[in-house]
């Protein structure tokens, strides 16, 4: 178990009704006993020190125990959607509200009883609640490359500040259809801190290359797909709908998290 982090809540600077309703909903949160990890810029701040405003909670469970969530909060007079089924839900009240996430964005990798084996805590509106460990905190950002949102700064942070407390051996299992997407972000890693490459192990940085190796062996496969839209569901829909490429995607093609009108 991580030692205890206090976070200076004033310093993500969401206006005071939503800092009410952050404070209610983690209160509520805890009170209804249903495992859930907070992630997103909060436990970003926990394992770098990275502060930054924020207009929502990101918050962690597994795919059971989303509609669990969503259901003890509407019990209590709150709004709730589910967003996408195959991903995340929303908890709303007034214009605030927070995510529900019980899949990685792509729809590809769900959220399971591992990422709750490793016990880190923070203190966060008056509340100690569990936060996203450093292992399943970068699976979570790998997928997020879009034109207007890239997390590879999320990851390379940290990687440089957890690199000892990260199971690598984990995330190469858990990303053994998408170990390209790995690949990519370790050698971003690579490229940003060139005096700390060591950080990454040599045995992950080697089977990656060996995988590469075989893959050009490879033939070109029967059928032309397009993988962009796991990683930019938006930006990759020509290759789709005009150019004839098969999509391999979980994610749909609006990313506007706008609330539904009543």
């Amino acid at each position: 178990m991580s030692d205890l982090q206090i976070l200076d809540a004033a310093s993500f600077e969401p206006p005071p009704e939503a800092v009410d309703f952050y404070v209610e909903s983690l209160k509520l949160l805890n009170e209804s006993a249903i495992p859930f990890l907070l992630s997103g810029t909060y436990a970003l701040s926990c394992f770098t020190g990275i502060v930054r405003p924020t207009k929502d909670l990101d918050v962690f469970c597994k795919p059971s125990d989303a509609p669990k969530i969503l259901a003890f909060f509407k019990g209590r007079g709150y709004e709730i959607e589910m967003e996408d089924e195959r991903w995340i839900g929303k908890v709303w009240q007034g214009e605030n509200f927070f995510d529900v996430i019980f899949n990685i964005s792509s729809a590809s990798i769900p959220i399971t009883d591992e990422w709750f084996q490793e016990v880190y805590e923070a203190e966060v509106y008056g509340t100690t609640v569990r936060v996203t460990p450093p292992t399943q905190f970068i699976l979570s950002k790998l997928f997020l490359q879009t034109r207007y949102r890239y997390d590879a700064a999320d990851v390379v942070h940290t990687i440089l500040m957890k690199h000892e407390e990260i199971d690598w051996q984990w995330l190469l299992s858990s990303m053994e259809l998408y170990w390209e997407v790995l690949l990519i972000n370790v050698l971003n890693f690579r490229f940003v801190y060139p005096t700390e490459r060591d950080l990454i192990p040599r045995w992950l940085f080697d089977e990656l290359l060996v995988r590469l190796k075989a893959q050009d062996e490879m033939p070109p496969a029967s059928v032309k797909i397009c993988r962009g839209r796991l990683i930019s569901p938006t930006d990759y829909v020509i290759d789709v709908s005009e150019w004839g490429f098969g999509d391999v995607v979980g994610k749909g093609v609006d990313e506007k998290h706008e609330r539904p009108k009543h």
